[in-house]
C-alpha cells in the first residue's frame, strides 16, 4: 500500500511539472510573438501543447503567430483544435473565417461567419466579411443583404460602403454604387479606392470632369495608386488631353498595370 501511494505521489508531481513546464513554454511563446519572432513563438507553442494538448488558449496564440507567417492552412488546422474544446466562441470561427478566405475557400468561409453570427448576431464584421465572400462568389444580392445588416449594426464602416458599392456595380445599380461611394468618402475623405471606384462610374457615363477629379484625389491620397492613374489617363485622353492623359498612362504602366500599355499603342504611339 505504501508503495502504491509513493507511485501516486511521484506521478502527481510529474504532472505538476509538466503542468509548469506547458505554462513556461507558454510564456516564452509570447514573449517571442511580442517580440514578432513567429518562427520562435511556433516552436514554443508546439512544445507546450504537446505536454498538455488541451490548452486551448495556446492554440489561439500558434494560430495569430502561423497568421503572421502566412501559414494559413496551420491556422485552420490549430483553430479548429481550439473549437473542439471551445465550440461557442464566435471570433474563432470568424478568424477561421479569414484563413480560409486566404486559401480562397470562400463557401467554407461563408460557412463560419455564419456560425459566428448564430453565435452573437451583433458582429457587424462577420456580416461584412461574409458579404464580401459571397460578392467575390458573384452572389451580390446576397452580399447586399450583409452589408445592410453590417451597416445597421454600426453605420461607419466606409469599406463596408466601398463592398456594398462594388456589389451594387455588380447588379447594374451605378446610382446606388456611387451613393455608397460618396458615403464611404464622408466617412473617411482619405478612402482612395471610393474616390476611384466612384471616378470609373463617372467614366463610364462619360462626366470626364468630374471622373479626373475623382481619380486625381485618389492619386493625391496614394500616389502609387495605378487604377487611378489608369483612369484617369484614358479620361484625359477622350477628353482631348491626350499630351496628359498618356503620361498618365505611363505612370499607371510603370506602377504594374500591364492594360496601360495597350491603351498607349492605340492613342499614344501615333
Amino acid at each position: 500500500m505504501k508503495k502504491v501511494i509513493l507511485i501516486a505521489i511521484a506521478l502527481i508531481i510529474e504532472l505538476a511539472g509538466h503542468s509548469q513546464t506547458a505554462a513556461e513554454y507558454y510564456a516564452k511563446g509570447l514573449e517571442k510573438s511580442k517580440n514578432k519572432d513567429f518562427k520562435g513563438a511556433v516552436v514554443e507553442y508546439t512544445k507546450a501543447l504537446e505536454i498538455n494538448p488541451k490548452l486551448a488558449d495556446v492554440y489561439t496564440s500558434r494560430s495569430e503567430a502561423k497568421m503572421n507567417l502566412f501559414d494559413f492552412r496551420g491556422v485552420i488546422s490549430d483553430i479548429t483544435s481550439y473549437l473542439e474544446l471551445n465550440p461557442q466562441n464566435p471570433y474563432a470561427y470568424s478568424f477561421r473565417a479569414l484563413a480560409k478566405e486566404f486559401i480562397k475557400d470562400y463557401q467554407g468561409a461563408i460557412d463560419d461567419y455564419t456560425k459566428a453570427i448564430e453565435l452573437n448576431p451583433l458582429i457587424a464584421d462577420a456580416y461584412s466579411k461574409r458579404g464580401n465572400a459571397k460578392r467575390i462568389l458573384l452572389n451580390f444580392a446576397g452580399a447586399i443583404d450583409d452589408f445592410n445588416k453590417a451597416l445597421k449594426i454600426d453605420p461607419n464602416l466606409a469599406e463596408v460602403y466601398v463592398n456594398r458599392g462594388l456589389s451594387k456595380q455588380g447588379m447594374q445599380d451605378y446610382q446606388g454604387a456611387i451613393a455608397d461611394y460618396s458615403s464611404a468618402i464622408e466617412i473617411n475623405p482619405d478612402n482612395a479606392e471610393a474616390y476611384s471606384n466612384r471616378g470609373g462610374i463617372r467614366l463610364a457615363f462619360k462626366e470626364f470632369s468630374a471622373a479626373i477629379n475623382d481619380f486625381t484625389k485618389a492619386i493625391e491620397i496614394d500616389p502609387n495608386y495605378a487604377r487611378a492613374y489608369y483612369g484617369r489617363g484614358f479620361a484625359k485622353i477622350i477628353s482631348g488631353q491626350k499630351y496628359s492623359g498618356c503620361l498618365d498612362l505611363s505612370k499607371a504602366g510603370e506602377l504594374g498595370n500591364e492594360q496601360a500599355y495597350e491603351l498607349i499603342k492605340e492613342y499614344c504611339n501615333q
